[in-house]
């Protein structure tokens, strides 16, 4: 989990999101700059950030499901009432 992220996502993030996975020597494994981490196909990377309205690249958009889970006032007082 990446927490706290603000408008830009760091390249070594890169094979992560486009799931640039390689099989090496029978194991699942993903590309990290010069060296490979072994890959899990239930790995699941999830980022948060705290800001009320990002706005990413278009290149990092297509590679990611973005879900908003702000409140609004009108939101919150649909709940309460």
């Amino acid at each position: 989990m990446l927490e706290d992220a603000l408008e830009t996502i760091e390249p070594l993030l890169e094979p992560i999101l486009t799931k640039n996975i390689v099989n090496k020597g029978g194991m699942l494994c993903i590309k990290f700059g010069d060296g490979f981490a072994e890959y899990d196909k239930a790995f699941k990377f999830y980022i948060t950030t705290k800001l009320s309205k990002p706005h990413y690249a278009p290149e990092i958009c297509v590679k990611v499901a973005m879900l908003n889970f702000m409140v609004t006032e009108e939101g919150l007082e649909d709940q309460m009432l």
